[in-house]
């Protein structure tokens, strides 16, 4: 399994949930070809979610704007904002069916757009019996919803600024 060497210098992981201490990790990255923005908007427009995140079905806010619970392949996840810093970082936090996750999100300008690195880990009786399954199937979610997330920043109406 890919471990904390193969992970982005520049993610931010909580306590016990590196790379090195997970039962799962896997990263995907692209260039963006828009702004910043654009994508860190469309990522935290949870209530839009269902409409383009690979297997998520539905989503309901918390009372709180930093909780919120999705459907996600059937399955219902509680999930908490660990890291919010506009338009450069991400992080929540997942727990159901019977994993702990953690994705982190890291969005750094470049020419012509905005380099994404996503990594996600996940721990817990249910990663543990797919961890002597290929990580496949994870990376290539991992790699669905970046491509989504390039296709709907890149056709985004936008307001021509950096």
């Amino acid at each position: 399994m890919p471990g904390v060497s193969d992970s982005h210098p520049e993610i931010h992981w909580p306590s016990g949930f590196s790379p090195d201490q997970a039962h799962g990790f896997c990263q995907a990255q692209a260039v963006v070809h828009a702004p910043p923005r654009t994508a860190f908007a469309l990522l935290t427009d949870v209530p839009r979610w269902p409409e383009w995140v690979p297997g998520v079905t539905a989503v309901r806010s918390g009372t709180i704007a930093r909780t919120f619970a999705v459907r996600f392949h059937g399955h219902r996840f509680e999930i908490y904002l660990g890291e919010h810093v506009p338009h450069s970082r991400l992080g929540w936090s997942g727990i159901g069916a019977g994993v702990q996750l953690y994705q982190a999100w890291l969005l750094t300008p470049v020419a012509g757009g905005t380099h994404v690195v996503t990594e996600n880990v996940v721990r817990g009786p249910a990663a543990k019996s797919l961890a002597t399954v290929p990580p496949l199937w994870t990376q290539r979610l991992n790699s669905l919803w970046l491509s989504q997330l390039k296709r709907l920043s890149e056709n985004a109406p936008g307001d021509g600024s950096e």
